[in-house]
């Protein structure tokens, strides 16, 4: 193959068809999970000689919700007492796994902790992942279920299953969200007040909603985390809430310290760590960054009216905006993915665009590994990449509305 050859077989990627995309997902997560049931048989002494004593970020879920069941919700900020209450459900000598979640999210762990430990664990996680993959197939619009193979092969989501996380609500909540902002507004604008529970990641919604003149939306998310912190105050106490203002303060440094591994900090402010920058450069650098997509959020909020790209480029930016995202957390990037994939089968894929995808997936698959081995931070540049395809196409749409769609066998891609 010449290098023209070469080049052109990149840049319009007709190879990665449907079909192949579908049977790459399938081998993958056939692949992945023998891997993690391999894991869980280690873990659990199965196919070891001795049981592992790591544990899940779900314990601290669930300990929290205990807390709240035995009438001292408050406790849960109290790292010692909580610690305690986790050791209930670990293997000796499991480490702490901290709680920084405001008190609105035991609304939701109480209930789950009147389950045993594993059911509550699975049905957790299996009813979000499936409110995860309907929310996918709303953006989408893809015909039956064979899409969800290469969904379900993407490296967050056993991130997220295997560390107990909940991040498929989270991706659930932001995506319904973007789904809704046209045509129900404050069933949308519900939604994002949901997510309260992690406030990091409203940080550029708000900014989208006021500078597209969405204020049914945006008084709707004011009015729903009102009244989850009020029904939260009235069943937990005032006290609570101080005690976790104060655990809040001090989450900084945790985060700062390395106590979280740096290569799973998938932000700007998790790469400068990892390339062994102080925590105020690092700091800085993510302040810097966190402007510049607040800008770019109120830029296409405010002058793009289509609303497949406003939804990318809010999610990707977010990833880039909040200085505490982690792996898991890049479910995110997979819906602005969806977004992205959606507003192509609409007006056909751009030159570069299929292969950058495939690009960012595979990125994704390797990011915490390269990042453990060699202090590489990938996770802020796959989010990136998907951003300045969100943008580039926010661009030409405004120099260029008239769109000329090619259709090639087996494929569809924009005339480039």
């Amino acid at each position: 193959m010449t290098f023209g050859g070469l080049l052109d077989w990149a840049r319009h990627a007709r190879w990665l068809t449907r079909g192949r995309i579908i049977a790459g997902g399938q081998v993958l997560l056939l692949i992945e999970l023998t891997v993690l049931v391999m894991l869980a048989l280690w873990q659990h002494g199965v196919i070891s000689n001795h049981v592992s004593n790591t544990s899940s970020d779900f314990v601290s879920f669930y300990a929290a919700g205990k807390l709240a069941l035995a009438g001292t919700p408050a406790l849960a900020y109290d790292q010692a007492a909580h610690f305690l209450v986790e050791q209930r459900f670990t293997e000796a000598g499991a480490p702490y796994q901290f709680f920084f979640y405001p008190p609105v999210f035991m609304l939701l762990f109480a209930p789950l902790a009147l389950l045993p430990y594993y059911v509550a664990f699975y049905v957790f996680e299996t009813a979000t992942l499936a409110l995860f993959l309907f929310t996918m197939q709303r953006i989408l619009r893809e015909p039956g279920w064979l899409w969800a193979f290469p969904v379900l092969a993407f490296p967050a989501i056993f991130w997220t299953f295997g560390l107990g996380q909940n991040a498929f609500l989270t991706a659930s909540l932001f995506g319904g969200f973007t789904l809704l902002i046209e045509r129900r507004p404050t069933l949308a604008g519900m939604l994002l007040g949901l997510l309260c529970y992690k406030p990091h990641f409203g940080l550029l919604a708000p900014v989208g909603l006021v500078s597209g003149s969405h204020w049914r939306a945006f008084l709707a998310a004011g009015a729903t985390v009102a009244g989850l912190v009020a029904m939260s105050v009235a069943l937990f106490g005032v006290e609570t809430w101080q005690a976790y203002l104060t655990a809040f303060a001090g989450s900084g440094s945790v985060y700062a310290s390395g106590r979280i591994d740096y290569a799973g900090i998938v932000t700007p402010f998790g790469a400068a760590r990892l390339l062994g920058f102080d925590p105020r450069v690092s700091y800085l650098v993510q302040a810097l960054v966190t402007g510049s997509m607040v800008l770019l959020t109120a830029l296409v909020w405010r002058w793009v009216k289509n609303g497949n790209l406003r939804s990318a480029t809010l999610l990707a930016a977010t990833l880039l905006a909040v200085p505490l995202a982690l792996l898991y957390d890049k479910l995110l990037l997979l819906v602005a993915i969806g977004w992205l994939v959606r507003e192509a089968r609409h007006d056909g894929f751009r030159p570069w665009e299929k292969t950058t995808l495939a690009a960012t997936y595979l990125a994704s698959l390797a990011e915490y590994v390269i990042g453990s081995a060699w202090s590489l931070p990938l996770g802020p540049f796959v989010s990136l990449a998907v951003l300045v395809l969100a943008v580039r196409r926010t661009a030409l749409l405004r120099d260029d509305p008239a769109i000329h769609v090619v259709i090639l066998p087996g494929d569809v891609s924009r005339a480039g």
